[in-house]
């Protein structure tokens, strides 16, 4: 027989399919080959379905376990993440100079579960780490917690020595320390932060508020370098000097306690700000005491003549009041009903508005007051933001103390500084906007430029008012009070300020609380300065007073003299061309 040709073999099989196609019973088979394949299918899926179900299961049971049942690895993560997110930005000065940074350290820990004879372990630990509580350790490490800290922020020479004991159960967890370079510098604007790196006081803490010490909050920063660094308006060597030259006051006068601030007066920046005593915020341990306490911020204080600024430029702001208005104050006193209020050196003619000032006159600064009225005196207050708790963002400051009613004599005495108590701060803020032209804004410890604050800042006084009050406070330093800060070639104006202190509800005649307050320079204020010291002393040049002339104006001299160049001021030894053209237009007293 011959083989079928390749064309007859695929004819074969053509008619052999469209046989098979004919069968009713060949195509039912083919239909149940399709459905049994089907049918095959089906447990492999359900299998497959069930095996995800118990992966999924088991995954949610382990989470469930680790988040219900804390064990040792549970706590040494959790500890771990403590001290990863607690990694905190550089703060910097305001011409980037590191005033607080972030160090790697390690701490050690243990875990007891693990540890076999825990007073081996206690002897062991101790006799290379001497300063740890032998029985409190060997209570820790008796407890059936997963983890337990045993010391934190360890040297490296203790680290070594603690591996070399080669405990079981027994390891180290790096962690983020917060350390201070400049030390005492600026503690009370810094504050600090705790053995957990959490801010407690100050700028540290303000950070935490905002959430700044954590990368996009997400957690993710490990260390500082991780993080934009919070730049303050402080200027590192304005505040060092300012601190020294309160110090050396503080032994000259004999003082219980002073405080200091320099203020960008166009911009509300604090230059420098530093209250006596203070403390190490690497050791912190004194800043509970309650004589370390900000000064500017949280004490509260009857600010004295100082005050008398305020109640000048609020006359003359009124209308009620103008630069050539004249005062009596023959007789040297006043009677407010049984209340009498006497001139502290009193001339006993009538004064212009620049002698008021010049002479400190408590009759005419009343006057002034009075003619305004007692509504109108607490409204210019309340615009001045010296009847409310000033906010910055420094977390600790103090509400004022204002009088429960408020009638003629209250306003009498406040005109000239007595009772009504404001943080120096506060007041100072005031005074930049009596002579800056008239803008008050709320005073900042972050760095911000002069566009930046105007947009934050309320006219409070017409321009007129603020060259008025700059040329009283020049004419102050020339021949008034101030003459002690007048530094040649700065254009010093200022005013002195002396309270008698309030000791059990009484005025205490022997123990002063003295302040100045100085601009330069007079004809375009850039900075004010400001000093206070607490119950100064006389002394033998001061022929035995201890007013504010005496001290804090020495002080505020020595100020200006050191941190003007400094700040980029430079003397000019020929005095301004026209520097107060409205002043000399209106023919004011001494302008001649």
């Amino acid at each position: 027989m011959t083989e079928p040709t390749h064309n007859e073999a695929r004819q074969d099989q053509q008619d052999e399919a469209a046989e098979a196609m004919a069968k009713p019973g060949r195509l039912a088979w083919l239909r149940d080959v399709f459905r049994m394949s089907g049918e095959k299918s089906q447990p492999r899926v359900g299998l497959v379905i069930l095996c995800f179900s118990a992966l999924f299961v088991a995954i949610t049971g382990r989470l469930v376990m680790l988040a219900a049942l804390p064990n040792e690895q549970v706590g040494l993560r959790r500890a771990t993440s403590n001290a990863i997110s607690a990694a905190r930005p550089d703060i910097v000065d305001r011409n980037g100079e590191v005033m607080a940074t972030d160090i790697r350290t390690v701490s050690v820990f243990a875990e007891p579960r693990k540890i076999l004879d825990k007073d081996e372990a206690t002897e062991l630990l101790t006799a290379v780490l001497p300063d740890l509580d032998a029985k409190d350790l060997r209570d820790k490490l008796g407890t059936k917690k997963g983890f337990v800290w045993v010391k934190r922020e360890i040297t490296p020479r203790q680290q070594a020595e603690v591996h070399r004991l080669g405990i079981p159960g027994v390891g180290f967890v790096p962690e983020n320390k917060r350390v201070y370079p400049n030390g005492t510098a600026a503690a009370h604007v810094l504050g600090f932060a705790n053995v957990d790196n959490v801010g407690i006081a100050g700028i540290e803490k303000y950070i935490d508020s905002q959430g700044l010490q954590d990368l996009n909050g997400a957690g993710l920063a490990t260390e500082a370098t991780d993080l934009k660094p919070v730049q303050l308006s402080i200027d590192l060597r304005v505040q060092h000097l300012l601190r020294d030259e309160l110090f050396k006051g503080m032994e000259r006068f004999k003082a219980i306690a002073a405080a200091g601030a320099i203020m960008d007066v166009n911009t509300g920046e604090v230059i420098a700000l530093a209250s006596l005593p203070d403390f190490d915020p690497n050791n912190p341990v004194d800043a509970l005491e309650k004589d370390r306490i900000n000064r500017m911020n949280v004490g509260v204080y009857e600010m004295g003549s100082t005050f008398k600024a305020l109640t000048i430029a609020m006359a003359l702001d009124s209308g009620k009041v103008n630069i050539n208005s004249s005062f009596s104050t023959a007789g040297g006193m006043m009677r407010f009903g049984r209340q009498v209020i006497k001139e502290y050196h009193g001339t006993g003619r009538t004064l212009t508005v620049p002698e008021v000032f010049l002479h400190s006159s408590n009759m005419g600064s009343i006057k002034m007051a009075l003619a305004v009225g007692v509504e109108g005196h607490k409204a210019f207050l309340k615009k001045m933001w010296q009847l409310d708790r000033m906010t910055t963002e420094l977390p600790e400051s103090a509400s004022p103390i204002v009088p429960q009613r408020w009638g003629e004599i209250n306003t009498a005495t406040i005109a000239f500084g007595h009772g009504l108590a404001v943080a120096p701060l506060q007041a100072l803020n005031a005074v930049a906007a009596l002579v800056n032209g008239g803008y008050l804004m709320k005073p900042t410890f972050l760095k911000r430029t002069e566009e930046d604050a105007r947009k934050v800042a309320t006219r409070v006084i017409k321009p007129e008012t603020s060259e008025a009050m700059r040329y009283i406070m020049r004419l102050n330093g020339e021949r008034g009070s101030a003459r002690k800060a007048n530094v040649e070639g700065y254009f010093v104006g200022g005013k002195t300020g002396t309270a008698e202190k309030v000791i059990n509800g009484r005025y205490a005649k022997n123990k002063n609380f003295t302040t100045f307050t100085a601009i330069a320079p007079s004809d375009k204020p850039k900075y004010l300065f400001l000093a206070i010291y607490d119950e100064p002393k006389g002394y033998a040049e001061s022929g035995g007073y201890s007013t504010a002339a005496w001290n804090a104006g020495v002080t505020t001299g020595k100020l200006i003299e050191r941190a003007a160049p400094i700040l980029g001021l430079a003397p000019r030894f020929e005095p301004p061309p026209s520097p107060f053209p409205l002043m000399a237009r209106l023919g004011a007293w001494g302008s001649r």
